[in-house]
């Protein structure tokens, strides 16, 4: 294999790896708190001000996983 094609397949693996950690984090961080809002409709605004945290970290670590696939493919 070239070194280009293991640096494809490495950038590759680590964005799916990245990926897949922050997007179940996602789908529970969001259907907990719909379930919330379930039971405490009055809380509506503390429930999405932590929603809104919450996503701001998970998806920052998706961001992190996709500046290391970045590195890894253009150096």
């Amino acid at each position: 294999m070239s070194p280009e094609a293991v640096k494809g397949i490495a950038a590759a693996i680590a964005i799916a790896v990245g990926a897949i950690g922050p997007g179940i984090g996602i789908g529970l961080i969001g259907g907990k708190a719909v379930e919330a809002l379930g039971r405490n409709p009055e809380a509506e605004s503390s429930i999405r001000t932590n929603l809104v945290l919450a996503l701001a970290f998970a998806e920052a670590i998706a961001i992190y996983a996709l500046v290391v696939a970045l590195i890894i493919k253009f150096t």
